[in-house]
This record gives structure tokens, sequence and C-alpha cells, in this order.
């Protein structure tokens, strides 16, 4: 029975996993490289959990409750005791098998690993482990707290008992589960991904600006953000990351990241994260950068 999760990396997906496992009544254990960035993640689940406390989602004693129930800690060593660990690092291959390897020895035998990637093979993955059945997809969406989506991916060596486990834990946790079987960037992103990236093109060979082409969508298919807009808040990075896996992954030139999300990369504009990507975000407004 799973009763206590670690969750490597706090990031903003990370933060957000932490967020809704500790709210739902898990130990929750997140584990970083860096104070600074635990701190960091503190402060927004704080945050996050005020909002829903300002719109009566949840009482301020569940906040406070749920914040006492994460332990912040720095490095892997502290996650002997986890019955489930969900990598939510970076959109890297090399970076996840790094820690997967390090995790070796650290983890009791019974302990799952998932891996929060939202595009990369999950068999590939699994190899790097010491227990391939024992791991598998757990996709949360962004931002965790509100979406009431996971995507679940089982590897080619995921047993049936990790798979059921995982499936019961998201009914749990409030979310809704998909099983999607492990072809690059899986579901949602085998879909979004390529439209952002076609929002993209479409910006790189002129057909209209930032601001035209996001007020089309949003008022032409009734899309909540604008493609471009959304590639902020979901990092211009971990889109050319997920572009350049379906890419490799499918032979498919129709999948080639634009060269204009390569050049944004390139330049450090990242979106929302780094302050500029499509839209320049140092003002009280976001304003179009082309």
């Amino acid at each position: 029975m799973i009763k206590k999760i670690a969750i490597i990396g706090a990031g903003q997906m990370g933060n957000g996993i932490a967020h809704v496992c500790s709210l739902t009544g898990f130990e929750v254990t997140l584990s970083d490289v860096s104070d600074a960035q635990l701190n960091k993640a503190s402060t927004t689940i704080d945050q996050n959990l005020g909002r829903q406390v300002n719109k009566g989602i949840i009482k301020a004693a569940d906040k406070d409750a749920a914040l006492r129930r994460i332990k912040m800690v720095v490095g892997l060593d502290e996650l002997k005791s986890a019955d489930l660990v969900i990598e939510a690092a970076s959109e890297n291959e090399a970076v996840k098998k790094e820690i997967y390897g390090k995790l070796k020895g650290v983890l009791k035998p019974e302990a799952i690993i998932c891996t929060n990637t939202s595009s990369i093979s999950i068999t590939r993955l699994a190899a790097a482990t010491d227990r391939p059945e024992r791991f598998m997809g757990m996709h949360f969406m962004n931002p965790v707290p509100l979406m009431e989506l996971v995507e679940l991916v089982r590897g080619i060596a995921t047993d049936e008992a990790t798979y059921r486990a995982i499936h019961e834990l998201t009914i749990k946790l409030g979310k809704t589960p998909a099983t999607a079987e492990d072809f690059p960037a899986f579901i949602v992103n085998r879909i979004l991904l390529p439209m952002i990236n076609e929002a993209i093109y479409a910006l790189y060979e002129g057909v209209g600006t930032v601001q035209n082409i996001d007020t089309a969508m949003k008022l032409g298919a009734h899309h909540p953000m604008g493609p471009l807009e959304l590639a902020d808040f979901i990092g211009l990075d971990t889109c050319h990351a997920i572009m350049q896996v379906l890419y490799e992954g499918l032979a498919d030139s129709k999948y080639r990241p634009c060269p204009l999300l390569a050049k944004y990369v390139e330049a450090g504009w990242l979106g929302r994260k780094t302050g500029k990507g499509f839209y320049n975000y140092a003002g009280p407004t976001p304003v179009p950068t082309r």
C-alpha cells in the first residue's frame, strides 16, 4: 500500500504534485538539488493552497495540515522509506537516467518508481532502473492542482500490480486516469505539441502576429489560452524537447521543431519562467516580443 510519496524535482510540476499528494493525506518528501529551489517551491505551494482557501475549495485547517505533511530535502538520501517515488525532473533523458542510477541502493525493494515525463519512452527509462517491472509513467498535467487528467503509461516490463496500484492512487488523488501506450509523447502531447509547433510556424512564416494567432485560436476554436501563450506557460525548452522526441521517435518531418522555437530556446527566452518568450512578462500586461 502506498502511504509515503517522494517527489524528485521541486519545479513547476514537482511542487504541484507535492501539493495534490499532501492535500489528499499522503506523507510527502520533496527533493531537489538546492535549498533555493525548495524554498521557492514551498512559497508556491503555500500560495496555491491559500488560493484554494480563498475560493472556498478547502478550509484553512486543510492547508495547514497539507503543509505539515510536506518535508523538503536536498538530495536523495532521505527517500529510503518511500513507497512511491515520482521523478519530476526536467524533460531530459540523461538527467532522468542519472537520477535513477543514484536511487539504486537507496530505495526499499518494493518501492515503485514513476516518471512524470511528458514524452520520453517509458521502456527506455525503466531499463536504467533496478526495477523495470515496478516502473511506469505517471504524467500529470500543468498546473497540477487544477488539471483533472493523469496519463498512465506502462513500459514493456511494467507488471500488472504496479499499474493497478498507480491507477488506484490516481483516483485517490482526485484525478482521472487515461491509459496511453508507450509511444513518443503519449496522447496529450502527441496532439497538443504539434498544434503549438504549427502555430509557431505560422508566426515564423508571417501568417499572423503573436496577438492575432492567439486571438484566432481563443475566439475561433474556444481555446482558453492561445497556442503561443500556452507555449510560454509550458516552457519553450520543454516544448522543443517534446517536439524533438516526436521528430526522432517517429521519423516524420511533420514533427520537425520550428526553427523559430529553437532560436528562442537558444536565446534563453523560455516563456513565463524566464520572463520572456513569445511575450515579455516584465510589465503588468504581457507584450508580444514579435
